[in-house]
């Protein structure tokens, strides 16, 4: 009975841990939309802006990336 409700926790902890995933998607598609958003107000300033834009995304990806190897760790190294 206790390694069952062990077991569950982990799927429960990693399903958690993938919602990270999603906030990754609205934080990408946030980070796009507004880049281009103001490349269309003013291209004339879009190259100065180009260099936030790929922080940015990578700032968004990496915290899906770490959400995903969180639920990879709780599922196989637990």
């Amino acid at each position: 009975m206790t390694g069952d409700i062990a077991q569950l926790g982990q799927y429960i902890g990693a399903g958690l841990a993938c919602l990270a995933l999603a906030g990754a998607a609205m934080g990408v598609g946030n980070v796009a939309g507004n880049f281009l958003n103001g490349a269309l107000r003013n291209p004339a300033a879009a190259k100065e802006q180009t260099g936030n834009f790929f922080v940015g995304m990578a700032f968004a990806e990496a915290l899906g990336l770490f959400g995903f190897v969180v639920a990879l760790l709780l599922l196989f190294a637990v």
